[in-house]
């Protein structure tokens, strides 16, 4: 039996935290909002995001952030990606040397175009950084549907400590060494689940959903492996797996906003209805920022930004992306 604690009360917080009490761990749950803890306190119930899924009574809920990070095992970080740096500096007077953190967030940090673990490790660099990504709503896992996960860390004695903790009947846990790769694939997916909503909420069908995913894969790895991420990755669960889930699920808040976007909401108005962070609004700027900074070509990730920020209307956009100058498919292949 390990301890476990998780920073952040969200529903993928509170799923993977009843997965790891399922698992036989002793489990704390903290969030900084108070209504949260009351709720969970008096309900054992995540009422908003996760309803009928109760929590085990043995799930400690706690709102003194000193007690949830002491005598544990792991700190796992699901609080939403903007809120990643200000836990940490939170936390940071009750984090030990070596203290082992799974970030579970996904995206990027918009002014300094870091990944969810680059702030941990900027923020807590005593600490020993690892992040656990894939295809995988919270509906789904708290309710112990099968899903496959990867976890990756800069030592494998990390990342297999981490699979043990998290495997389960139900839950079954890779391991890699690419820690970039995988962040990556998890927050810039976000971006194109964004416009396969868009898509849908503009009627159109499964020709144009399959072209934007196989594209949009596409410039995922080719700003992925430009930072240093592996091909391998990006055609694997954090990658074209997660993007397929994010992209074509109705418990996909991203996707969601898109059909929203597509339907012919405003930005506001479509956050203000999904009632959660939508990451990837958060990540569009980033991933062009990098996109730039990196002069890697992403002209679904540009044509993204230009509807979420700039007014551009849908229809345009794809007009846009349709009309570019013809090219091979891959470069790479030659008669």
């Amino acid at each position: 039996m390990k301890n476990v604690s998780f920073l952040g009360a969200g529903s993928w917080g509170t799923a993977l935290a009843i997965l790891c009490a399922g698992n036989g761990h002793k489990v704390t749950i903290w969030s900084k909002i108070q209504s949260e803890i009351d709720m969970l306190r008096e309900n054992r119930e995540h009422v908003d995001r996760l309803p009928g899924v109760k929590l085990p009574d043995s799930i400690v809920i706690e709102d003194d952030l000193e007690k949830a990070c002491t005598g544990q095992d792991i700190l796992v970080w699901s609080v939403a990606s903007p809120y990643v740096r200000s836990t940490a500096q939170l936390a940071k007077p009750y984090i030990k040397e070596g203290q082992i953190i799974v970030n579970v967030g996904k995206g990027i940090e918009e002014g300094t175009l870091m990944t969810l673990c680059e702030v941990l490790a900027d923020e807590l660099p005593m600490a020993d950084p690892a992040v656990l990504s894939g295809p995988s709503h919270a509906e789904e896992v708290s309710r112990a549907m099968p899903t496959t996960v990867v976890v990756g860390a800069k030592s494998k004695k990390t990342a297999m400590f981490v699979q043990d903790v998290f495997m389960g009947n139900n839950f079954r846990v890779y391991t890699s060494p690419d820690m970039m790769g995988i962040e990556l694939g998890g927050s810039l997916k976000n971006v194109i689940a964004l416009a396969a909503g868009i898509l849908d909420g503009m009627g159109l069908g499964d020709n144009t959903k399959a072209a934007l995913m196989t594209r949009g894969i596409l410039e995922i790895s080719r700003l992925g492996m430009e930072l240093g991420g592996k091909m391998e990755t990006f055609f694997g669960l954090s990658g074209i797996g997660d993007l397929i889930v994010t992209c074509t699920s109705s418990h996909s808040r991203n996707h969601n906003c898109g059909y929203l976007l597509g339907r012919g909401k405003t930005l506001e108005e479509a956050k203000n209805e999904i009632r959660q962070v939508v990451e990837g609004v958060n990540c569009a700027k980033a991933a062009m920022a990098l996109a730039n900074k990196h002069h890697v070509t992403m002209p679904i990730v540009e044509q993204i930004n230009a509807i979420l920020f700039e007014d551009k209307s849908a229809d345009q956009a794809m007009k846009e992306l349709l009309d570019r100058d013809k090219v091979s498919e891959y470069k790479s292949l030659t008669w």
